[in-house]
């Protein structure tokens, strides 16, 4: 039959003839046939399957042998055995390698007609070593795919044990050195299959043996981290990822980024040929892996690697986001990527030339995914155009790309951006002695303190969370390095956009700290307050003089910066409700903070009067006599008679204390709160602020008119409304009698909004003197304060309250001035916590709203029922709830947390001696009222953060880069300590029973409240 077979392939007769007489040579084989006859047929029709000189001759061979082999299956075991295999494996067939595919898919076929054969158990031993060896031999993909297909069919030849480990590890490095020549589409799809194949082999390995697992990894690892120059590992090793437990991420990069043993420059190339991986078609969860790595290597500080990889492969990402299959991938990749390069624009911008084609590119390709991936991108680009704005040439027309697409709100920004810092990553793949501080989930930057300088702290955060006031200072545009106000801008540019958790001020302590300020000691932070409101208007006239000469010089104080975007210079544009003289020379500080006050005298014998305009920054409100000595804290010890105390005297620490005052009086202090009467509130302090006093007997006033002491009325009028209203309360207080001075504990309440009685002034009747002076700041040089100007005199305290109502209302009905109910809406709280002056900790309450901020209108025709006597009064404003939870912050030096009004509104009743000190109000705009009136914002409002200019930008980039690398060599440095010494930790426990500003036995109470505060009595 053998014969008559070869015969019939080597003839010349037609194709049909042929295959008729192939039929019958098949139907044969169920007859009776010798040993010799069968292995006769079964030598001819393998050479026939593997040297068959075309397909015809191919297909002969393998429908005759399978024919035989089924009906004559002992006569197949014997020709079919280890030792042919094994030659077959070894030496190949002919002409043909052992290497060639053939040779294993002519294996394959006759395994299947074996498989029941007590024989092929021997067959399978010979060719787990053959395979094993063959796959040493790295193999060409074609090769392999056929070994894998094997290997499906019959998992029985698959290597077991340790042989098992080895063969995986080396069919992931043959993987590793896959080479694609493919030049047309169908071809590369071939290859891609033929990756595919075996990495579903490896795949039932590692569900069949989960010991291969994890060895398999280790080697993917040590060849993707190989720095060998002459070895680029192929991107097919990305069809394995989808094939490796998720599970199992949070496991292996710990491994990866705690192993000491891998080196830097070993990572950086794993994760950028990780990166590579992104552009393999059909591999899943790749972007999922690179990202968790991106992140692990954040937790343990490994920042050099993070700017290094990120830098060098952002602009790869980016371009795998025109290709559809595996754009989603990329794009998961390069918003991380991107998101959390925040210390410097550089990674954004080598990608922004390539924004606007890829936009075009989405909106006209047609799929229908394109849509909802233009939202996703267009939503990455606003972040970073608003963590990098101050670029317009850059911007302008990426904005007008996407103009018509939808806008992510400034708070999503910013949670954004605050959830991708590289510090702000969860530090969980790091041990406990390498974790590091994260930043504040506020996102707010905290102060160092530096000694004492809890008073410098929390007036700078106050001072930052005055959103119109900063994004001023932020848009100045100043020459000189040296000015306080150029400090200040770099002070608030850091605060906004450094990485640090927290920031040291020491140039700025150094360049604002009032010449009689004892180095390291506290201080009194309104009195610093005052000093820096001060030097800052000054040196800003001075430039204003120096630079009056100048023709066309820009003002000190610019608004924003010329190149600006169309949306931005839309956005930026300044509100202007106020008609402003042509040339506005006022300063910065005057147009936020400065407002003025008129103090009038009226002679009550001839009716003549004397005023006289002051400019002012702040309010300082003494507390009225007869409720402090009704509600003053009980003294037991050196002072029994509170009502003696001479208030408003003393402004926190503007005069010297006496030697061991401050701890006498603590040590003798007891608090007992009276709980009878009502809590005094901010408008009583101000109403009693604005109230007549009367001028008789020894204080009685000198009339020009009358030539002679008369008794006289002396008033005093708000006629100019600040934009920041700052206002002061007296708490520290001087005692005549015992020469000590003490802290008026008396807890008041701070309504969250307030309207102040504004005078819109006229032209006098008559002037006595009249003058205008710059703004003045209260120094312990200058005359006593305008609180102690104004405190009545001890015969006016006799007089019924209702005559003064009766006074103020008389004085409206005669029409001297109207007066307007200004909004005004609480904006921060600084809180004094301890007993005196010179002792204690300064802590801050804040929020940031800006003057186009709606305020609370009162109802309709409400002032008109009231009356006049009713708008010259202080009044409160009920809260609208707009307050929100996460709207309110506690700054306390290095630390920052969300709280609530309530808590800064409680605060005195939960711990005594934590009181508010220094209240920050920003002025309102209500809707439909005039501007003559005062009421609306003055034209001082920006309703955006303004771009950071280049060299504020540098600044920040410079130390964001320094900080990085601070943290990365803490880290290491903790981590090569680690094995060596071991360290306890006390956790930091709450704050919820102990005051926020606690400082040890001199602050409110005792302790606990920040940090590093043990063994210190003062911040």
């Amino acid at each position: 039959m053998d014969k008559i077979l070869e015969g019939l392939v080597s003839s010349d007769h037609s194709v049909p003839v042929k295959k008729a007489i192939v039929k019958k040579v098949v139907e044969a084989a169920e007859n009776e046939a010798t040993e010799e006859q069968c292995r006769a047929l079964f030598t001819l029709t393998t050479r026939l399957i593997l040297l068959g000189e075309d397909a015809f001759q191919k297909q002969i061979g393998v429908q005759v042998l399978d024919a035989y082999a089924r009906y004559h299956r002992p006569e197949f075991e014997l020709f079919f055995n280890k030792d042919f295999v094994l030659s077959l494996l070894q030496q190949g067939y002919g002409q043909l390698d052992h290497r060639d595919p053939f040779i294993i898919d002519y294996i394959h076929c006759c395994l299947r007609l074996l498989i029941s054969c007590p024989s092929v158990l021997e067959t399978f031993s010979v060719i787990q070593v053959e395979f094993l060896r063959m796959v040493c031999e790295r193999p060409e993909p074609a090769l392999c795919a056929r070994l894998s297909t094997l290997l499906l069919d019959f998992m029985q030849c698959t290597p077991r044990g340790k042989s098992g480990v080895l063969f995986c590890q080396q069919l992931v490095r043959t993987i590793s050195c896959f080479q694609c020549f493919a030049s047309q589409e169908q071809e590369l799809r071939e290859y891609v299959g033929q990756v595919m194949k075996v990495s579903t082999l490896l795949q039932n390995i590692w569900k069949a043996e989960p010991a291969t697992l994890l060895p398999s990894l280790q080697e993917v690892f040590a060849i993707i981290s190989s720095t060998d120059p002459s070895f680029d590992p192929s991107i097919a090793l990305a069809s394995l990822v989808q094939h490796i437990p998720i599970q199992m991420i949070t496991v292996l990069i710990k491994s990866l980024t705690t192993d000491q043993n891998v080196r830097d420059a070993s990572m950086t190339k794993a994760l950028c040929r990780m990166i590579d991986w992104l552009s393999w078609p059909l591999a899943q969860h790749v972007d999922t892996w690179v990202v968790a790595l991106l992140k692990g290597l954040a937790a343990v500080q490994k920042f050099t690697i993070l700017i290094d990889v990120t830098l060098l492969k952002i602009e790869l990402v980016f371009n795998r986001l025109w290709y559809p299959i595996v754009r989603q991938g990329a794009l998961a990749v390069l918003s991380h990527m991107l998101l959390s390069f925040q210390h410097s624009p550089e990674a954004f911008h080598l990608v922004v030339p390539r924004v606007v084609n890829l936009v075009e590119s989405l909106r006209t390709d047609g799929l229908p995914t394109s849509k909802a991936f233009l939202l996703q991108f267009t939503e990455l680009m606003h972040c970073m155009m608003y963590q990098y704005s101050g670029f317009p040439d850059l911007y302008d027309h990426i904005l007008e790309a996407i103009k018509d697409l939808p806008k992510p709100s400034e708070e999503k920004i910013k949670l954004v951006l605050n959830q991708s810092a590289w510090t702000s990553q969860s530090n969980s793949f790091a041990s406990s002695l390498s974790k590091q501080a994260g930043k504040s989930e506020t996102g707010k930057t905290g102060l160092i303190n530096l000694g004492n300088t809890c008073y410098m702290n929390s007036i700078i955060q106050t001072l930052f969370m005055a959103t119109d006031f900063r994004r001023h200072v932020l848009s100045l545009h100043l020459n000189s390095s040296n000015t306080l106000m150029k400090k200040i801008q770099l002070l608030f540019a850091f605060l906004a956009h450094t990485q640090r958790v927290a920031y040291a001020p020491r140039n700025f302590l150094e360049a604002s700290r009032p010449p009689w300020f004892n180095v390291s000691s506290q201080q009194d932070c309104s009195e610093y307050l005052r000093f820096l409101l001060d030097r800052l208007h000054e040196e800003e006239k001075t430039l204003q003089v120096l630079e009056s000469s100048k023709p066309k010089v820009p003002s000190l104080v610019g608004c924003s910066s010329k190149e600006t975007s169309s949306e931005e210079r839309q956005e930026s544009r300044l509100i202007e409700t106020e008609t402003k003289p042509a040339d506005d020379q006022r300063t910065l500080i005057e147009k936020m903070f400065g407002g003025k006050l008129i103090t009038g005298i009226r002679c009550m014998q001839c009716n003549c009067i004397s005023e006289k305009e002051e400019p002012f920054t702040d309010l300082s409100l003494a507390f009225c006599p007869a409720a402090s000595s009704q509600k003053s804290p009980k003294f037991q010890g050196p002072s029994e008679e509170p009502k003696l105390l001479c208030q408003g005297a003393v402004n926190g620490g503007s005069e010297a204390p006496e030697p061991g005052s401050a701890s006498s009086l603590a040590s003798n202090f007891h608090y007992e709160p009276d709980t009878n009467e009502p809590p005094l509130s901010v408008p009583d302090l101000v109403n009693y602020f604005l109230a007549p006093e009367i001028l008789d007997e020894d204080n009685a006033y000198f009339c020009e008119k009358c030539a002679s002491l008369q008794r006289a009325e002396r008033t005093l009028k708000l006629v100019s409304a600040p934009e920041y209203l700052i206002l002061t309360l007296l708490r520290f207080s001087y005692d005549a009698k015992c020469h000590t001075r003490r802290k008026i504990l008396d807890n008041v309440t701070i309504p969250p909004a307030l309207r102040l009685p504004v005078h819109v002034p006229t032209p006098p009747a008559q002037w006595s003197s009249a003058s205008s002076s710059p703004v003045q700041v209260d120094s312990p040089e200058s005359s006593e304060n305008l609180a102690k100007k104004l405190k009545p005199s001890q015969g006016d305290e006799k007089e019924d309250g209702t005559q003064r109502i009766d006074e103020v209302q008389e004085v409206n009905r005669v029409g001297d001035t109207p007066v307007h109910s200004v909004p005004y809406m609480l904006s921060s709280v600084v809180v004094h916590s301890g007993v005196s002056s010179e002792s204690g900790h300064y802590y801050s309450y804040g929020r940031n709203i800006s003057g186009a901020d709606p305020a609370n209108p009162s109802p309709d025709g409400e002032d008109v029922e009231k009356g006049a006597a009713a708008r010259s009064l202080c009044t409160p404003e009920l809260s609208d709830g707009r307050q929100e939870e996460n709207e309110w912050l506690l700054f306390n030096d290095s630390r920052v947390t969300f709280t609530s009004l309530q808590s800064a509104q409680n605060i005195t009743k939960r711990f005594p001696k934590d009181t508010a000190y220094v209240l920050m109000y920003r002025k309102q705009e209500v809707p439909g009222e005039h501007s003559n009136g005062g009421v609306k914002a003055s034209g001082m409002s920006l309703s955006v953060e303004p771009p950071l200019q280049k060299e504020l930008l540098d600044a920040i980039i410079k130390d964001n880069k320094l900080y990085l690398q601070e943290q990365e060599l803490n880290a290491r440095t903790q981590a090569l300590q680690a094995s060596s010494s071991s360290c306890s930790f006390r956790p930091n426990g709450s704050d919820d029973n102990n005051p926020p500003g606690s400082c040890g036995p001199s602050g409110g109470g005792g302790g606990g409240g920040g940090f590093n505060t043990i063994s210190r009595l003062v911040f």
